[in-house]
C-alpha cells in the first residue's frame, strides 16, 4: 500500500521531506509505546494497599458478643434442668452433672480406658447418637478423642454409676459442630452409663 505525504502547499512531498516526516512519527510511536508499557508494567507491580489490622481494636467487641453467647446458652441450660427439674451440680468449666445411680466400682481416672453406654441429645430433644445404634463408647481418659466435657465428666464417675451430663458447646464441638449430626453451638446432653474401666 502506498501512502502518498503532501507538503503544506498541498505538493507531493520529496523524498528528503517524507524522510523527516516518517522519522519524527517513528519517534513519536517509540515514546507512546514507552509510556504505555511504564504505565502498563507499574499497574502490574503496584500492589493493593493492605489495611492492618489491630486485634487490640476488636478485642473489647469480641469479648462482650463472647459474653453475650455464654450468658445466653448458660441461660438455656438453666430453663432445661428447671424444665425437668433435676438438681445438677456445676464444675468451674460449666459443665453440669448429676449423678442417679451410684455404682460400686473404682473411680475413673486417668490413663485408664472408659467404655460407657450413651445417649446424646440436644436441648431441643433430639437424639444425636446413642451406644443401641453406634455402639458403646471407648475412649483413653486424659488422651483426648472426645469432647472435653465428657473427660471431665467421666472423671466424677465410679464403675456402675449412671449420669446425666449438660456439656456447653466450648466443651463439646464449639463453633463448628461435628460435620454430622451435632450442629455448631450445640449444648449436649448425655445420659450415660460407666461399663467399664480397664
Amino acid at each position: 500500500m502506498l501512502i502518498r505525504i503532501y507538503d503544506i502547499s498541498g505538493k507531493i512531498a520529496t523524498k528528503a521531506q517524507r524522510h523527516k516526516v516518517n522519522t519524527k512519527y517513528q519517534n513519536f510511536g517509540i515514546v507512546i509505546l514507552f509510556i504505555l508499557s511504564s504505565f502498563f508494567l507499574s499497574c502490574k507491580n503496584e500492589k493493593p494497599s493492605k489495611k492492618q489490622i489491630n486485634p487490640a481494636e476488636y478485642k473489647e467487641s469480641l469479648m462482650k458478643v463472647n459474653k453475650k453467647l455464654v450468658k445466653t446458652e448458660d441461660e438455656q441450660i438453666e430453663d432445661y434442668i428447671n424444665r425437668y427439674g433435676w438438681t445438677m451440680k456445676q464444675t468451674g468449666t460449666g459443665l453440669r452433672y448429676m449423678i442417679y445411680k451410684q455404682g460400686n466400682g473404682p473411680k475413673a481416672e486417668t490413663g485408664k480406658v472408659a467404655v460407657i453406654h450413651f445417649t446424646v441429645s440436644l436441648l431441643n430433644g433430639d437424639t444425636c447418637y446413642t451406644s443401641e445404634l453406634d455402639g458403646y463408647k471407648e475412649f483413653l481418659i486424659g488422651k483426648g478423642g472426645v469432647e472435653s466435657g465428657l473427660e471431665e465428666g467421666i472423671l466424677l464417675l465410679k464403675k456402675g454409676d449412671r449420669a446425666k451430663f449438660i456439656i456447653p458447646s466450648h466443651l463439646a464441638f464449639g463453633l463448628t459442630g461435628d460435620m454430622n449430626k451435632i450442629p455448631a453451638k450445640a449444648t449436649l446432653v448425655y445420659d450415660i452409663k460407666l461399663l467399664k474401666l480397664n
